[in-house]
């Protein structure tokens, strides 16, 4: 697939329906979906590190990140009050399209989201791995920290994981 035919833009204020429905279709049937309220919570207090993937032009998926202190991670049922000063960028919420899932684009995307990060001064980001999705995050280069206890809203099968920038 050409690089070009996907983009990483800003997250703006038209993209939050696509957001909150691609939201709920990824999370709701294991009971981690969130809702509208508490995601944009978590845009509103890093505005510049919230994105939206581009493909050919059209909505292909959106990652909500954050500054948040090492080890830690947002309590999934409750609203960001205020932005924690960090160069750990936690990547709270990673969503594909169901369309674009097997075409191979987490790679770039994750690249993009990188090279983002290092240029806003983060040298580390994280993020939970949830519904087994932690073999595609070690495949990019993250290490599981077991050694992390994370809160009961994130299930089970949930790993703290970290990549160094």
């Amino acid at each position: 697939m050409a690089d070009d035919s996907i983009r990483l833009r800003p997250l703006a204020e038209d993209d939050w329906d696509a957001v909150v429905a691609l939201e709920e279709r990824a999370y709701a049937a294991s009971g981690l979906s969130e809702g509208r309220e508490v995601l944009r919570s978590r845009g509103s207090v890093s505005p510049s590190t919230c994105f939206v993937l581009e493909h050919e032009g059209e909505f292909g998926g959106y990652l909500l990140a954050l500054p948040y202190p090492r080890g830690e991670c947002p309590e999934l049922t409750l609203t960001e009050a205020s932005r924690f000063e960090s160069e750990n960028l936690h990547a709270h919420d990673f969503v594909i399209t169901e369309e674009l899932r097997a075409r191979g684009l987490s790679p770039h995307f994750v690249r993009q989201i990188e090279q983002e990060a290092r240029s806003q001064g983060f040298d580390r980001i994280s993020m939970v791995a949830v519904q087994r999705s932690h073999v595609l995050w070690r495949r990019l280069g993250f290490d599981t920290h077991a050694e992390v206890t994370l809160p009961e809203s994130y299930g089970t099968d949930a790993v703290y994981m970290s990549k160094a920038l």
